[in-house]
């Protein structure tokens, strides 16, 4: 559906503006993951993970203390989906699910029920915790090498420096969130999924541009580049706003609605979305003008140089 016919709005002709806005943006987000270190679930750390859930009004402030009692170290304790259930986190692996059951049993005999128990060695968590981090770095060059081989060598630097954008403006709000208790946001499986999907749609988003921006090479060889960038921005506007719109109404439904299962994962691909969608338009398109600009200007002086000795 095409809600935007004919539209000629200067993108290019702002990108210093929106260039110096995304760094500042990016630089708050590298700060952020300095001041406030990222929590790593039991996915990567390891450890044990007991879910519970209370028959009755019982609060965080009454279970933490029996359970301490029990000699646990290194407790978290969290609501976990309705209003008597209850997240149980201690690094103890080996016997720490069975003390936490033990002392609860004592304190809230035939109150609780054992939803689910987790355990994860510490090895096993770094071994996992590297194995995502490889993970996203070669989807990074995979993207990298296709985009290089289907368009231009700086279109691909252009869609991967949008997506590393992307996940570091992400990164860091997650992080804000996550301290300030508004979300669990925490680091595990789920949002390794999460960011990986946000980097699809990055290159995804800013593919369907560079494609309309290839198809205008050949139909308007006597336009400049910015224009014919600026031109393909505008043609597939209509398309970039109608995917945006509907992917992020459905994913603030799941973010209010889905339930702690499905909010963390929801909510960073909400975010991801919004800055895929600003990159894809304001970034990428920008850094091959750049690039181009600056090809532009070393060839030049070596043009001028040749003909002047003939």
């Amino acid at each position: 559906m095409q809600y935007f016919k004919n539209t000629n709005i200067d993108f290019v002709g702002k990108r210093k503006f929106f260039t110096i806005f995304s760094v500042v943006l990016n630089v708050i987000g590298i700060l952020m993951a300095i001041i406030l270190p990222p929590e790593l679930g039991i996915d990567f750390k390891g450890g044990a993970e007991i879910a519970v859930e209370f028959n009755n009004g019982t609060t965080i402030s009454q279970i933490r203390p029996v359970v301490e009692k029990a000699g646990i170290r290194g407790l978290e304790l969290k609501s976990f989906g309705t209003a008597n259930q209850f997240l149980i986190r201690i690094p103890d692996v080996e016997t720490g699910a069975d003390k936490v059951t033990t002392a609860l049993e004592s304190s809230f005999a035939n109150q609780f029920k054992i939803i689910k128990v987790d355990k994860i060695g510490p090895k096993i968590g770094g071994e996992m915790f590297l194995d995502a981090i490889w993970a996203v770095l070669l989807a990074l060059a995979a993207m990298l090498i296709y985009i290089a081989f289907r368009f231009e060598f700086a279109f691909g630097v252009g869609a991967i420096i949008a997506i590393i954008h992307d996940v570091i403006i992400t990164f860091g709000l997650i992080l804000i969130v996550h301290q300030l208790g508004i979300l669990d946001l925490e680091i595990n499986q789920g949002f390794i999924a999460g960011i990986l999907t946000v980097v699809g749609y990055s290159v995804n988003d800013t593919v369907i541009i560079f494609d309309r921006i290839r198809e205008n090479r050949d139909k308007h060889k006597g336009l400049s580049f910015p224009k014919i960038a600026n031109l393909s921005i505008n043609e597939t506007l209509s398309r970039t706003i109608n995917t945006t719109l509907t992917t992020i109404g459905v994913l603030l439904i799941l973010v209010l609605f889905g339930g702690p299962v499905l909010q963390g994962f929801a909510f960073i691909m909400f975010i991801g979305i919004v800055f895929c969608t600003y990159s894809s338009v304001f970034i990428a398109s920008s850094f091959v003008i750049y690039y181009l600009d600056r090809k532009k200007g070393t060839e030049e002086p070596k043009t001028k140089l040749s003909t002047a000795k003939a």
